[in-house]
């Protein structure tokens, strides 16, 4: 009962940084998060966490290959009247 409550309180907090999920899913996530990790047991828990890991390195290598993934618009904008030719 404490794991589902202690489970649906860092859901709901963790559906704050997850567009298109609010607090009542990221409760309900969180209260079955508890469940599924208290039947994997230690084992599986180690697995998640290694998979959890080895996906956030692959989304931030997949990132950090495109164009602007920092997040910084490195191109300046084109400003038509500074244009040679054009008035």
């Amino acid at each position: 009962m404490i794991g589902k409550i202690l489970g649906a309180i860092a859901g709901e907090r963790a559906a704050k940084h997850v567009r298109g999920l609010g607090g009542p899913g990221g409760a309900l996530l969180g209260a079955g998060a508890a469940a599924l990790i208290r039947r994997l047991g230690p084992l599986g828990l180690v697995a998640v966490a290694v998979g959890g890991y080895a996906l956030k390195r692959h989304l931030d290598a997949k990132n950090a290959e495109q164009p602007g993934a920092d997040g910084q618009d490195n191109e300046m904008p084109a400003n038509k009247a500074s244009q040679p030719g054009q008035a």
